[in-house]
């Protein structure tokens, strides 16, 4: 998972519009962050942000960066951009997606010649390993074709060179791009929340496999969008920025919904509406309205330093930044029947550990679980989330209802089958609350607001493209 951002800028250096709009993908990424600006050659910066913030690391950087056009970076996993200097020329390169047979296209890029310098626990760099496809095409563009025709998974990039910066989405659109507008400035980004405060508005949201090509003298369609259009659900229950829209639909405005959803299905009684700081106030606050029931905060995050603890790569980390946090208001708590609303379910883990646990501690009368997206059941195919089927709540559940591992989970995915009523409470009683209820797929489709056939629901249903 990364967040992107280039801007080009007619009379003026770029280096502050690049610095201020990739610090605000700073959700996306908890490792690495980027820079690089073309001035008469590229300058490059990546720093390690696993310990502070993108804004504090780069604030000296951006004052001596001079160029009309560049791009940045916030990376989950892998430093970016990545420069080289090949047959096309010189050129940087950031992406956003996940290569599924990064394997196999590395072992053909070394049988025919081809070198990596950026090599991690036997693994080449994803972003690398696509930069060295693009240079196996006679151009910027036909190899950005190439790149699409080669891989499995999802990528979405930005290039910049001396031409300016080369724009290209998804094919199926998974991830996605916007395009804006400030005066005779332009800027490029995977999050609209990037524009409002640099002045821009939106001009364009990129179809999926639109390539396209920004500078001085504007956009260069290179390359029309497909039909096809599979963007990722998950954008908005979760990964989104509140401010940030989606093929123009805002992420806040879709937790509201699910929120309201939630409670429409809903006839437990209780105290208070609560979501788990920062991802499920949202969908909270949508509850409380439908509701009627007051919206209260009986655990608070402390913001500086923490950031998402569904971000960092490790376990151990995901743990600790959950652990620390969140801090519980006894007088809110004790004595209370809470609906706690989340925007899903991964592993579970941190749920019961880190803030079920914490409303027990403290005295809650009754908890009560409820998450704004179906059970998780499959891994995604299309950026850097769970990786191992077994980790999954779900699936656990299954596991232990079956005694092995089950081939179909068809009946777990029907929210109204005897199989999926005792995997929500296997799930209920691991967790150790009241009551827990998952929102329906159609729910979440209709708090969307696209047709089903235009988003991507692997990680609930397993199908896709």
């Amino acid at each position: 998972m990364s967040g992107i951002f280039g801007a080009i800028t007619k009379d003026r250096d770029c280096a502050e519009t690049v610095f201020y709009g990739t610090d605000y993908l700073s959700h996306l990424g908890t490792e690495f962050g980027g820079m690089a600006i073309m001035g008469e050659e590229i300058v490059r910066r990546i720093r390690d942000i696993s310990q502070t913030q993108f804004k504090s690391k780069f604030y000296d950087d951006w004052k001596v960066m001079h160029g009309s056009k560049g791009i940045g970076v916030i990376s989950s996993k892998e430093e970016q951009p990545i420069c080289i200097n090949s047959k096309l020329g010189s050129f940087a390169l950031c992406t956003n997606g996940l290569i599924e047979n990064s394997r196999e296209l590395t072992e053909r890029l070394l049988k025919k010649g081809v070198s990596f310098s950026e090599v991690l626990d036997g693994t080449v760099n994803p972003t690398e390993l696509i930069a060295k496809i693009i240079n196996e095409g006679s151009s910027i563009i036909s190899g950005i074709e190439k790149v699409f025709k080669s891989i499995e998974g999802s990528c979405s990039l930005l290039v910049l060179n001396q031409d300016g910066i080369y724009a290209a989405r998804d094919r199926f659109g998974y991830t996605t791009l916007v395009i804006a507008r400030r005066n005779n400035d332009w800027a490029v980004t995977s999050e609209t929340s990037s524009l409002p405060n640099l002045d821009f508005k939106i001009v364009k949201y990129l179809q999926p496999g639109e390539i396209v090509l920004i500078n001085d003298d504007g956009i260069k369609e290179l390359r029309s969008g497909g039909k096809k259009n599979q963007i990722c659900a998950f954008l908005w229950i979760y990964t989104g920025f509140p401010a940030s829209s989606y093929e123009g639909i805002n992420v806040e405005a879709v937790r509201e919904r699910c929120g309201r959803c939630l409670a429409r299905r809903d006839t437990i009684k209780a105290d208070m509406a609560s979501g788990v700081p920062d991802s499920g106030i949202t969908h909270a606050i949508g509850y409380a309205m439908e509701s009627k029931l007051p919206y209260r905060r009986p655990l608070v995050k402390y913001t500086p330093g923490y950031g998402r603890s569904y971000t960092p790569p490790s376990q151990a980390t995901r743990d600790k930044v959950a652990k620390m946090k969140l801090i519980p208001i006894k007088d809110i708590i004790a004595g209370n029947r809470i609906i706690m609303c989340d925007d899903s379910i991964v592993r579970g883990t941190q749920l019961k550990n880190f803030t079920i646990q914490k409303l027990h501690e403290n005295n809650a009368r009754e908890i009560h679980i409820r998450i704004s997206c179906p059970p998780l059941m499959f891994p995604c195919r299309y950026n850097l989330s769970t990786r191992n089927i077994d980790e999954l709540a779900a699936r656990r559940a299954i596991r232990a209802l079956e005694g092995k591992h089950a081939k179909d989970v068809s009946e777990y995915i029907d929210h109204t089958s005897k199989k999926y009523k005792k995997m929500v409470d296997w799930i209920k009683k691991d967790l150790g609350v009241d009551s827990l209820r998952y929102q329906i797929i159609d729910d979440m489709i209709g708090a969307i607001g696209l047709p089903k056939s235009s988003l991507c629901l692997y990680c609930w249903t397993g199908k896709g493209l």
